[in-house]
């Protein structure tokens, strides 16, 4: 008959054995399961995931888990707070929750959009006309970008550098300008006109203007009016 060393052996091997199928359970799902992720936190992920939609490459989105000690949201329904948030880097959103979205808490994100975004290709002076060859394709998350960095390649082509701008440098929207279509002292054709009527006069430019830009043209009578910028060296009289 079996001893009590035998016995004790036995019950060793046992419990060796259930914690070499331990690995093998947990892979076909048998044993728990994770934990559900709260109501709030998918919602924000969805609503968050949807916004930042076609904005670059690739989009990811971590939202900070809400305090164990808050109750359950139930019907989450998500907002952004404030106007003009951008809906990529740090975010704060709100959630209104209940079935009458009485109770309304915040929760923080990270959203992180990766994409392509225009760098100098090299050094551009001032009043340069940019065009494709002076522009580099980069690509990063551009939440980490200059909050007036310009992502559209053809809003920067055509215009001018209105500073210098080292080479490597992201492309901004204040270091834009139209290009001048009327220049100071230049000579310009002044047209005005009405229903059934159109005149047209000689003046000279009192201030650089790019199209749709407004300038004071003097006239030979020594009067000065202010004209909007229609062409090269042409302007409409502004009623």
């Amino acid at each position: 008959m079996p001893g009590p060393l035998f016995h004790h052996i036995a019950r060793i091997a046992v419990s060796l054995a259930v914690f070499a199928m331990a690995p093998a359970l947990a892979a076909t799902g048998q044993p728990t399961a994770a934990p559900t992720e709260p109501a709030a936190v998918g919602a924000v992920r969805a609503f968050l995931l949807e916004r930042a939609d076609g904005l670059g490459d690739s989009v990811a989105v971590e939202v900070r888990t809400p305090s164990a000690h808050l109750p359950p949201c139930v019907a989450p329904e998500v907002f952004l707070p404030g106007h003009g948030q951008k809906p990529w880097g740090r975010v704060s959103v709100g959630v209104r929750c209940g079935e009458q979205q009485r109770r309304v808490r915040y929760m923080q994100a990270r959203v992180t959009v990766t994409g392509r975004y225009w760098v100098s290709a090299g050094e551009l002076p001032a009043g340069t006309p940019i065009r494709a060859g002076m522009l580099s394709a980069e690509r990063g998350d551009l939440s980490r970008l200059p909050a007036n960095a310009v992502l559209d390649r053809d809003r920067i082509l055509g215009q001018e550098a209105a500073r210098p701008l080292s080479a490597g440098t992201v492309i901004q929207s204040h270091q834009l300008r139209k290009p001048a279509l009327v220049a100071r002292r230049q000579a310009v054709t002044l047209v005005a006109g009405g229903e059934g009527f159109r005149i047209s006069r000689e003046g000279r430019a009192l201030d650089d203007g790019a199209l749709g830009g407004q300038v004071r043209v003097r006239l030979s009578n020594r009067e000065v009016v202010t004209a909007r910028v229609t062409g090269p060296g042409r302007a409409r009289v502004v009623f």
